[in-house]
């Protein structure tokens, strides 16, 4: 017999099949489309969503001197020690023309209230790309240091990254050192 099954089972109707259907896409749906009331008013930005952040205790954190200083950072150079880390430019898969640093490279100079801070690197590894809109718009250190406002993209050799991982504070630990909410 067509569409049942054995004898002494109910047959299962076209209505009950296609009913199955629409729950099955709703349930998907409500997976796929967040309801709009559930999601943040402001939406992560690419590095929050796309990688996890770790802090050095030192470095240009939200608690660093500079910031601290009337005024804020007002300047950015990048032509520290014997190259403009700006002119650099790296291409390819490969990463060419990356420079190589220890974490005790310096990486640029803030100026704050007529003081110069040294940046260094915190990190070995290489140099991918530093932010030349710092150099127009130094105020973004001030107001969006871990979004717009970042210095540089230094990327770790996977061993050297197991080594440093552990010297790393998480975003949350970090916090926590710094008293912030």
């Amino acid at each position: 017999m067509d569409g049942g099954g054995e004898e002494g089972e109910p047959l299962q109707t076209d209505a009950l099949v296609k009913m199955d259907k629409i729950v099955e896409g709703e349930e998907l749906r409500s997976l796929l489309i967040p309801d709009a009331k559930d999601l943040p008013s402001i939406p992560p930005s690419a590095v929050e969503s796309n990688f996890v952040r770790y802090y050095a205790a030192v470095g240009l954190a939200p608690s660093h001197a500079a910031l601290r200083e009337e005024g804020g950072v007002t300047a950015v150079n990048f032509n520290v020690g014997k190259s403009d880390r700006s002119e650099m430019k790296v291409t390819g898969k490969r990463k060419r023309n990356a420079q190589h640093f220890d974490a005790k490279t310096s990486l640029c100079k803030v100026c704050a209230n007529g003081k110069e801070f040294i940046v260094r690197c915190c990190v070995k590894g290489s140099l991918l790309e530093v932010n030349d809109r710092l150099l127009k718009q130094p105020d973004l250190l001030n107001s969006s240091a871990d979004r717009e406002g970042y210095i540089a993209i230094i990327m770790p050799k996977p061993i050297d990254w197991a080594k440093i991982k552990d010297s790393l504070l998480s975003h949350e630990d970090y916090k926590k050192l710094r008293g912030l909410s």
